[in-house]
């Protein structure tokens, strides 16, 4: 069993920035973000891989392409959202999530086995 514990969530302004972070008690092969919006299912923001084939490989959604940095430290177990130019419909829930497994697509939740409680993140406009 792994634990993800998440930070780093809160109000800002339109524009602004926000840095999540999700600390992981072992590694896994990779680790990604998701976030849920009232009313809406869950959906994949970014990924990373950590072991294997493609270690340090990134992907993002088209929403985030650009405005959001994953990346991690290894030596921490870390993994850092780094969120800038923040919109109103970044608003949500988002979640750190950890794979137990190598896959060749992280950009589903049904590839990850680990996750963490969640952190808001809310954007003013």
């Amino acid at each position: 069993q792994v634990q993800l514990v998440e930070s780093g969530g809160g109000l800002v302004q339109a524009g602004g920035s926000l840095r999540l972070s999700c600390a992981a008690s072992r590694r896994t092969y990779a680790m990604g973000w998701f976030r849920q919006a009232p009313g809406k299912e869950r959906e994949f923001v970014a990924a990373i891989r950590v072991r294997g084939t493609g270690g340090g490989s990134t992907y993002y959604a088209d929403a985030v392409n650009g405005r959001f940095t994953i990346s991690r430290d290894n030596a921490k177990n870390t993994v850092y959202l780094q969120m800038n130019s923040l919109k109103p419909e970044d608003t949500a829930v988002y979640y750190c999530a950890g794979s137990g497994y190598y896959y060749s697509d992280y950009g589903t939740a049904g590839a990850y086995d680990y996750w963490g409680q969640g952190t808001q993140v809310t954007v003013a406009s």
